[in-house]
């Protein structure tokens, strides 16, 4: 975060959740073009205080895609209590991608590696938990779940603002045909190998 370690009075840590709140709001609206002067109109302070807490628009921009990552994070391993907890979290990524469309993208760029990498291992834990209580197919990969996350991207990022529920029904549909047994596909699922190959080609992109 672009504060100091110093505890905030508390007006100023009012400002700090105000900009954040507005920042959230206003590039999911308006994409990373957004301007800091908007931000700062959103939040009501001035465009002064946005800058004593983040030193440009990129630092505020990489300060929200953590607190997404923290968040999608959370909610992952909260799953990992409940049975149904790789279903929860695919809701909860749809809702989270919806939500910050402006910016979603920026959740799967470099830089935010470590996060990532913290994701994807919970997420390998939800597929594996979700197996063992038969809440999906035996048939299911972990390939075949990181192409449901890559398919609601796409529709997220396509349907946009202009039907922004649309990923709702695409998830109901997936998760019911992974439910089914066995899978009504004789097509190989995606290897482990081409998942590496796939991130590292989405870093370079």
């Amino acid at each position: 975060m672009g504060t100091s370690l110093r505890p905030m009075r508390r007006d100023a840590a009012r400002n700090l959740q105000a900009v954040l709140t507005a920042a959230r709001e206003v590039i999911s609206e308006s994409g990373v073009e957004a301007s800091m002067e908007q931000i700062a109109s959103r939040a009501g302070v001035g465009v002064g205080t946005l800058y004593r807490h983040y030193p440009n628009k990129q630092a505020l921009v990489d300060e929200l895609v953590r607190i997404i990552l923290d968040e999608l994070i959370s909610t992952a391993r909260a799953g990992l209590e409940d049975e149904r907890g790789l279903e929860t979290f695919l809701r909860a990524f749809g809702r989270s991608l919806a939500r910050h469309h402006g910016y979603s993208a920026k959740l799967f760029s470099p830089g935010n590696e470590k996060h990532q990498l913290q994701l994807n291992a919970l997420i390998a834990e939800l597929h594996t938990q979700a197996c063992a209580h038969g809440r999906i197919s035996p048939d299911v990969s972990f390939g075949d779940v990181r192409a449901l996350m890559w398919a609601l991207r796409g529709i997220v990022a396509v349907t946009g603002q202009n039907a922004p529920d649309a990923w709702q029904r695409h998830l109901d549909l997936h998760l019911a045909a992974l439910r089914i047994e066995p899978v009504p596909s004789h097509r190989p699922s995606i290897t482990d190998d081409q998942l590496k190959r796939i991130a590292e080609a989405q870093k370079k992109a």
